[in-house]
C-alpha cells in the first residue's frame, strides 16, 4: 500500500479517535446532541473506540515509515486532527454528530 494512503488513513484515524474522545465528555456531547450527557456505557464505549482509533493511527504511521519518523508523523497528525476537530466543534458542532452514532 502506498505511504500516502497509509498516512491519510492515520490522519483520518486520529481525527475520528479524538472525536470519539471529545464526545465522551459531557460538554462536547451537548454541543452535538440535545441530550444532557452520554450514558455511562456510551461514554465508556466512546473512550475505548477513541483509544483504539489512536492506536490504529500509530500503527498506520509505523507501517508507512521507520519508527523514529513514524512517531514524529503521528504526533503531527494528532496536532492537525486536534486543531481540525476543535475548529469544527466551534464552527459546526452538529457535523461531528455522525461519530456519536444514530440517535
Amino acid at each position: 500500500m502506498p505511504e500516502s494512503a497509509l498516512l491519510a488513513g492515520a490522519l483520518l484515524c486520529s481525527f475520528i479517535g479524538l472525536g470519539w474522545l471529545a464526545l465522551a465528555m459531557e460538554a462536547h456531547w451537548q454541543q452535538v446532541r440535545p441530550t444532557p450527557a452520554p450514558a455511562a456505557g456510551t461514554a465508556r464505549l466512546l473512550r475505548t473506540l477513541g483509544a483504539l482509533a489512536l492506536a490504529a493511527s500509530l500503527a498506520l504511521c509505523l507501517a508507512a515509515d521507520h519508527p523514529s519518523m513514524a512517531a514524529l508523523v503521528w504526533v503531527m497528525s494528532l496536532a492537525v486532527a486536534a486543531l481540525s476537530l476543535a475548529l469544527l466543534l466551534a464552527w459546526r458542532p452538529r457535523w461531528v454528530g455522525w461519530l456519536a452514532g444514530p440517535g
